[in-house]
């Protein structure tokens, strides 16, 4: 062997054993994870159900992982400033986020984003779908939703359809309804559903569509407000009377929001199926199954891959129907 054989090989050593002990560290610190708190982000203001359960999730984590789990609220831009927090944060598994998934499947479609739903954004775990309902107000005399369609066909425009404001998922609902039935209904949206509910009880308009919740339950019971459909993927178990739309035939109309914990796109897959894991026991424990139940929303379980492909989906129907109704949103905005 040469002598500048020997010298290259000596050379090499160092730099061999540099990247043999790299390997082991990272896989080790994977390992190892959760070892300091972890920060949750959620896409909205405090107080509200999605805020509520977060924080919910949180402390049952913080009992499994054995480290702290504190909540953060970002709202605005219809989720997408707090999601974009999570995309510009380190991939370790300690940052994540909590929103619907509205912020990579319909706001992407509404208007230029600061993050890429697709690379930036991971998604870890659903957690609930909160059902959407259709109401009739003390305005509309019909009984039920075919009498909702009979009175729009025979006056197009007559039935005014008020959401929670544009490009909402309630008003894709009215606008996969009207494309499906061939109809014209009047929308009204508001920004936000204080107001809509407010004017609702006062007849202001025939039908609303909103998120079934515990603000809106008290006045289905008492009669003031009048389910007339329900988007979910079976029949509501607080309310077994109501149809869904897709069983009024109206199936791209059977819409409901679906929530879930999201991570930066480079987090680790170790660390991913760990959170996936731990969240789906989380979900599996009685306190945190009445907690959603009692507020109207479905628990649900499954795989990371399972949830990414059901948002791929939503995206691609949200894409399809938001150019077909020229539907635009000036609040999408993020940057």
């Amino acid at each position: 062997m040469s002598l500048i054989s020997s010298r290259r090989r000596l050379l090499a050593l160092p730099l061999l054993t540099l990247c043999a002990a790299a390997l082991p560290s990272f896989s080790i610190a994977q390992a190892v994870w959760p070892a300091r708190p972890i920060r949750i982000v959620v896409a909205y203001p405090p107080g509200g159900i999605s805020d509520n359960i977060a924080r919910a999730l949180a402390d049952r984590l913080a009992q499994q992982l054995g480290v702290s789990v504190v909540v953060e609220n970002r709202a605005g831009a219809g989720g997408s400033i707090g999601m974009d927090l999570v995309a510009k944060a380190a991939p370790d598994g300690y940052t994540l986020g909590f929103s619907s998934i509205s912020p990579l499947a319909l706001n992407p479609h509404l208007g230029k984003l600061p993050y890429d739903p697709a690379k930036d954004i991971a998604p870890v775990a659903s957690v609930m779908y909160s059902p959407v309902i259709l109401l009739a107000t003390p305005a509309f005399e019909g009984r039920d939703f075919k009498d909702m369609l009979v009175a729009a066909k025979a006056k197009p425009g007559s039935v005014r359809w008020a959401t929670s404001g544009l490009a909402t998922v309630g008003h894709i609902v009215l606008e996969q309804v009207q494309q499906g039935a061939k109809l014209e209904f009047t929308h009204v949206p508001y920004k936000g559903g204080g107001q809509q509910l407010t004017d609702a009880l006062g007849g202001q308009f025939e039908v609303l569509s909103t998120n079934l919740s515990t603000a809106v339950m008290p006045h289905i019971k008492s009669g003031k407000l009048r389910p007339l459909a329900v988007g979910a993927p079976a029949r509501v178990d607080t309310l077994p009377q109501v149809p869904t739309f897709a069983e009024l035939g109206l199936a791209p109309a059977n819409l409901s929001s679906l929530f879930g914990v999201f991570a930066p796109g480079r987090i680790p897959e170790a660390v991913l199926l760990r959170l996936n894991n731990e969240i789906n026991l989380a979900l599996q424990t009685p306190e945190l199954r009445q907690r959603l139940i009692g507020a109207d929303n479905v628990p649900t379980v499954g795989r990371a891959a399972d949830f990414a492909r059901q948002i791929a989906q939503e995206s691609d129907n949200n894409a399809r129907i938001i150019k077909a109704a020229h539907i635009k949103a000036a609040h999408i905005k993020a940057d």
